[in-house]
């Protein structure tokens, strides 16, 4: 089963400062950035920094998974051997243009893990998804390794790639957030969005997220604790969410008993696929904590 990653908080890997306050807080999982959060003459600084930290940060029991700087600024494998190890669920790497690139970073993890004496695999990927290429090759990328247990839309980089403006409105990314979240679907992973940056804006950052958790997508990476609590609740089955599936599955049950192979509740109809998608909801809500115990 997917790991549960509604929130992800990025943290900037080379400021002390603010990992000390991150330690206080309960995302579903660190994000210590050594990448597009820190200047390039601060880069081996973020690299210590965040090596120093993965231990305290993975004491608190959330999932650590640093990011790490791109195969092309040839700081990768440096930036992988001083955060794999025991304490961190993964890595994150943007610039995954295609499997190739892909292959080229698995190859590096591995050669990591094998120096550090850890199993072949242990370490986790979560690919950024920030161009053209990216998008066309989406399903081979899925595919291309065992390790992914999500990938990320870039949105940033993928409106700079396709020399596009960026907007509030989201238009320009509405086709490449939908093939992510199916080509995520289709490999048994999960979507994960993309920054929001109107951080001072709760209320569209709630919205939105509802419109992303709506085509499909699981968690996104937050950019400042206060929207830690929000995206957790948007991609988290609401009360109501699950009360509906379990009346759902009751009134089909109720149908199945007496022969019929569909029935209707609140004037919709109640088939299959209807029943399948409250049991799938209800087994998400589950895996979160959030039904009672006797359930």
């Amino acid at each position: 089963m997917p790991p549960i990653l509604r929130s992800l908080l990025f943290v900037p890997g080379n400021t002390p400062r603010m990992l000390d306050r991150a330690l206080n807080l309960r995302p579903d999982a660190f994000v210590p950035d050594m990448e597009d959060s820190v200047p390039w003459d601060e880069k081996a600084n973020a690299r210590e920094v965040t090596a120093a930290y993965v231990p305290q940060l993975a004491k608190t029991g959330v999932r650590v998974i640093p990011r790490v700087n791109s195969l092309e600024t040839g700081l990768l494998e440096d930036d992988l051997a001083a955060v794999i190890g025991p304490h961190i669920y993964g890595v994150s790497v943007g610039k995954m243009d295609n499997p190739g690139i892909l292959g080229e970073v698995v190859g590096i993890m591995q050669r990591v893990e094998l120096g550090k004496g850890l199993p072949i695999g242990t370490t986790k990927l979560v690919p950024w998804i920030e161009s053209a290429e990216s998008i066309v090759k989406l399903r081979d990328i899925c595919r291309s390794s065992p390790r992914i247990v999500a990938i990320a839309l870039g949105a940033e980089d993928f409106t700079n790639d396709m020399e596009i403006e960026r907007t509030d409105s989201d238009t320009e990314i509405a086709y490449a957030r939908s093939a992510i979240a199916i080509a995520a679907r289709a490999a048994g992973i999960l979507a994960l969005d993309t920054p929001f940056f109107a951080f001072r804006d709760p209320d569209a950052l709630r919205e939105n997220s509802q419109a992303s958790r709506s085509i499909g997508f699981r968690g996104r990476f937050a950019i400042h604790p206060a929207q830690i609590e929000i995206l957790n609740h948007v991609f988290s089955p609401s009360m109501e969410e699950i009360t509906h599936a379990r009346r759902v599955i009751d009134a089909f049950e109720e149908a199945a008993s007496m022969g019929r192979g569909s029935t209707s509740l609140d004037g919709k109809v109640v088939d299959v696929p209807v029943v399948k998608r409250a049991q799938a909801l209800l087994e998400q809500a589950a895996q979160m904590g959030l039904l009672e115990s006797d359930d």
